[in-house]
C-alpha cells in the first residue's frame, strides 16, 4: 500500500485526494471551539496518559467542563494554592468521508469551579453526556490555543492566452 491510499475497511482502499492545512489564529480556534458540545480531556492518571471525552461550552477564553464522579475528578486535583494542574483540551469536526474540518487544541491550568451560584450557573450550560451524577465543573484556562483547518487543496488557476 503506497502513501497516498488509506484503507478503510468498510469500504476498502480508497485514493486520498490533497489537502491544504490552515493554521487557526486564536479567537477564530476558540470560536469553532464553542461551535461543538464535546471534546476530549487529556491528563495524567496514575503516572499514565488518559483521555476521557466529556462535554464542554466555551465563556470568553475558558473551556469549561462537565465532570462525572470517578477516576478523572481524582486524578485532577490541585494541590490548595496552586494555580491548578495543566490538562490539554481537544476538539475537532472533520468528515470521516472527505477528511475535511478542524482540530483545536486548548493547554492551560485546570481548577474547580468552586463557588457554588457560578457552579450552578455553568452547570446548567453543559448537557449531560451520561446518567451519572455531575461530579463537578472544571475551568480550564486556555494559556496555548492552537488549531488547524483541513480543506481542499487549491487547483492552480491557469492563464487563458
Amino acid at each position: 500500500m503506497d502513501h497516498e491510499t488509506a484503507w478503510r475497511p468498510d469500504h476498502g482502499p480508497v485514493l486520498d485526494p490533497m489537502r491544504s492545512t490552515e493554521q487557526l489564529d486564536r479567537s477564530e480556534a476558540l470560536w469553532l471551539l464553542g461551535t461543538v458540545p464535546l471534546g476530549r480531556i487529556v491528563f495524567s492518571h496514575q503516572a499514565l496518559p488518559a483521555i476521557r471525552p466529556v462535554n464542554h461550552v466555551v465563556e470568553g477564553e475558558d473551556v469549561i467542563i462537565r465532570l462525572d464522579e470517578g477516576a478523572v475528578r481524582a486524578s485532577l486535583v490541585a494541590i490548595p494554592g496552586t494555580p491548578g494542574i495543566v490538562l490539554a483540551y481537544e476538539a475537532d469536526a472533520i468528515d470521516p468521508d472527505t477528511h475535511l474540518g478542524w482540530s483545536v487544541v486548548v493547554i492551560g491550568y485546570a481548577e474547580f469551579v468552586e463557588n457554588r451560584n457560578e457552579a450552578e450557573r455553568l452547570e446548567a450550560l453543559l448537557a449531560p453526556g451520561t446518567h451519572q451524577p455531575m461530579a463537578g465543573v472544571l475551568r480550564i484556562r486556555a494559556e496555548l490555543v492552537t488549531g488547524f483547518r483541513l480543506g481542499p487543496e487549491p487547483r492552480p488557476t491557469s492563464a487563458a492566452g
